[in-house]
């Protein structure tokens, strides 16, 4: 059993990229699916990747619906109820770029921020961490998922998603 897994993003739009793993198979596909009044995205998680990977769990998709002018709405996971965006970019400390959510599983996980990469913790365990590419590469970021963030993936892809789209649009939390 490995202990951990890596997903490169193809694509440097927030709105639209995509994450495969080292076999080249489709992991997750982050997408714009409406704009016509306010901005909707979907993040679904690739059969061809999960498959592989019998311990995932939770929801296979997400959504996040954005308010007027790209402002902050809510997010869906799978046919769960909407939460508030804002509920999964909480902080605790007004000077800190940490980002705290609650997982559907109850565990409060955080995001640490810095300006070419994100760590994901429970706790004091890293379970994810999200990273530029060099100019080299093929790819525009590397992500690797620890085991234990299996069960969580697709709210660990989410929020990532979620912060990388807050900080980019300036919201002020």
């Amino acid at each position: 059993m490995s202990g951990s897994y890596v997903l490169l993003q193809f694509g440097s739009n927030l709105f639209s990229h995509r994450f495969e793993d080292l076999e080249s198979r489709p992991a997750f596909t982050v997408k714009t699916v409406d704009q016509q009044v306010n901005v909707i995205v979907h993040i679904a998680r690739e059969a061809a990747w999960s498959q592989q990977h019998p311990e995932i769990m939770g929801p296979s998709n997400s959504y996040l619906y954005f308010g007027p002018s790209r402002t902050p709405g809510y997010l869906v996971y799978g046919n769960g109820p909407e939460v508030a965006m804002v509920n999964h970019l909480r902080h605790k400390k007004d000077a800190s770029t940490s980002r705290y959510f609650t997982a559907q599983n109850g565990k409060e996980l955080k995001w640490k921020v810095f300006p070419q990469k994100m760590e994901c913790l429970d706790g004091r365990s890293t379970v994810a961490t999200w990273e530029l590419s060099q100019p080299e590469d093929v790819f525009s970021a590397r992500l690797i998922i620890k085991h234990s963030g299996l069960t969580m993936v697709t709210e660990i892809l989410t929020t990532l998603s979620l912060n990388r789209m807050a900080l980019d649009l300036d919201w002020k939390l």
